[in-house]
């Protein structure tokens, strides 16, 4: 039976864990964390990746964590309402679509529910990868080495594996010009199903209720240019947020101090991941790690599902891994390519209805039932 390391946890981990032994082979995923990551911002199902959802049997559940809003405003630095809407949401699109937003931790934990009996490595990562002829030997950071089948790189825009297999990330990263830190938070502002979005031109935030208003998810974001920082130290990236976003009125300088004693904070570049190709013998990458689309295209959670249920299909049709890889690629890079482009639409500028209309073009452009033909 074909054994498969998966490195990451996130969606595209979990997706792929899932679709993996539903194709009969063994998959085994090992996580940097102690356990499954908590905190983050909420993402959009939509799409392909909703039919992927469906097709692991938690549609309903999905929509019975997903977290709805009733519109959003958009402040200037001063604090003045400027732009207000019913119908839509910069974080959503339009608010009467299909589409599921919902926290990332809650569908991973939906997805992890179903995966039982697979072995996770928590706590350890992938130090070194040799290919051989009939098989891949790993090292790992604590745990002995084994031999897999295969390696999959799940483990996102500052993917290990890309680097240890692929090289260095300056070689496939496109930075995008802005910075975003986020945290969670009681709803404090008693809030209720809203979005308040804030922004002086360049730098600026949202912040928007969860968890049926009993919960903040704060966002706060500037422009630069590539900043070299410690992707670990969470005390340095609170201090680079807090020396770019200033001169803010209304709750901003609130959501600063709040966010320097923030347990979840995490940040990272808004950026993309352009690779010519996404395998390299018996290894190969998926979601971010593979493709990032940067959070500002909305499409990221579903090319994490629709990649992980892409590739697990296709490595199930054949014993040819390499043959496999080719024709997983060859489904998804057009549809990569579409959704890649959505992260360059403005949406403070564009008109509502037509950024929702080049999302709706983009969204279903794979067929997923040829995949299982």
């Amino acid at each position: 039976m074909t054994t498969v390391l998966i490195s990451g946890s996130s969606v595209a981990g979990t997706a792929l864990a899932y679709w993996l032994r539903e194709q009969g082979l063994t998959p085994v995923v090992v996580e940097r964390a102690p356990a499954l990551r908590r905190g983050g911002q909420t993402i959009d199902v939509r799409g392909a990746g909703l039919q992927v959802a469906r097709r692991m049997g938690l549609e309903a559940d999905i929509k019975a964590l997903a977290n709805h809003s009733d519109g959003m405003s958009m402040l200037d630095a001063e604090g003045n309402e400027v732009f207000r809407s019913e119908e839509f949401a910069l974080s959503a699109g339009a608010l009467d679509s299909e589409d599921v937003e919902i926290l990332r931790e809650d569908l991973v934990d939906l997805m992890y529910a179903r995966n039982e009996g697979i072995e996770y490595l928590y706590g350890d990562s992938i130090t070194a990868v040799r290919e051989e002829a009939d098989g891949v030997t790993v090292e790992f950071e604590h745990a002995a080495p084994r031999r897999f089948d295969l390696v999959v790189g799940a483990d996102g825009l500052h993917s290990n594996t890309r680097r240890l297999v692929f090289g260095p990330e300056s070689a496939y990263l496109n930075h995008l010009g802005t910075y975003l830190g986020v945290f969670s938070e009681e709803n404090y502002l008693g809030m209720d199903r809203w979005q308040t979005w804030f922004n002086d031109g360049s730098n600026g935030g949202v912040v928007m209720t969860v968890r049926d208003n009993a919960e903040l998810r704060i966002y706060l974001g500037f422009a630069s240019d590539p900043i070299e920082y410690d992707h670990r130290d969470a005390d340095a990236q609170k201090r680079l947020v807090a020396e770019h976003v200033t001169g803010f009125g209304w709750e901003v300088p609130g959501f600063l101090d709040r966010m320097m004693r923030a347990e979840d904070f995490y940040f990272d570049s808004m950026a993309q991941i352009n690779m010519d190709a996404w395998s390299k013998g018996r290894v190969v990458l998926v979601g971010d790690a593979a493709h990032c689309a940067a959070p500002t295209s909305g499409q990221g959670t579903s090319l994490a599902l629709t990649g992980a249920y892409v590739l697990a299909y296709e490595l199930g049709r054949t014993d040819d891994h390499a043959l496999a890889f080719a024709r997983y690629e060859s489904r998804m890079r057009p549809f990569v390519e579409a959704n890649q482009a959505l992260a360059f639409i403005d949406r403070r500028t564009v008109d509502p209805e037509e950024s929702t209309r080049r999302l709706d073009a983009v969204k279903s452009l794979i067929d997923l039932d040829a995949v299982v033909e």
